[in-house]
């Protein structure tokens, strides 16, 4: 068991509009420019030296896209794990049991979907209020156990602007 674990919470990127051409939401893609989008802001954590041993991610099309990109933009390259407990409407519990499924990692990132995000990082940090997550934003929340027995640290919080800018 590690000493302190690094919790970074992730929501999805720009995705294609719900409707027609999207029927079944779980296979709506992130458009191209929420990719490009994705991978500058990846860029920027890369840069400040953010690091993840696992990506957990939710199994919708357009938060495994973001896994992939958020993956493949670090060094070195953490391995992603799908888990259905980060679907739109997972409760808190099955996350927390998930989180604890990988507990020798201290450096663990969850890529998700709001309102279930912003859920999940007040959770996390004892508020009643749900965090506002912009998409393609990162936020990192410091927590002394898995599963979580107490409110953790919020250490930052990062707009996916404010990730772009730091890439330069």
């Amino acid at each position: 068991m590690a000493d302190r674990y690094e919790i970074y919470l992730v929501r999805h990127g720009v995705a294609e509009e719900r409707g027609e051409a999207w029927p079944d939401d779980a296979k709506r893609p992130l458009t191209d420019e929420g990719m490009s989008r994705m991978r500058k802001a990846v860029r920027g954590l890369a840069r400040v030296g953010v690091s993840f041993d696992v990506v957990l991610c939710s199994p919708l099309v357009r938060a495994k896209q973001t896994a992939d990109i958020v993956a493949a933009g670090l060094s070195p390259r953490p391995s992603i794990v799908t888990i259905e407990s980060l679907s739109p409407g997972g409760g808190f519990a099955a996350i927390a049991a998930d989180l604890a499924r990988h507990a020798k990692k201290t450096r663990i990132a969850l890529v998700g979907h709001e309102p279930g995000i912003g859920e999940l990082a007040a959770r996390l940090i004892g508020s009643r209020r749900a965090i506002a997550f912009k998409k393609g934003a990162v936020c990192r929340i410091d927590l002394d156990a898995l599963p979580p027995h107490g409110p953790g640290d919020l250490r930052w919080l990062l707009t996916p602007r404010m990730m772009r800018a730091m890439r330069k």
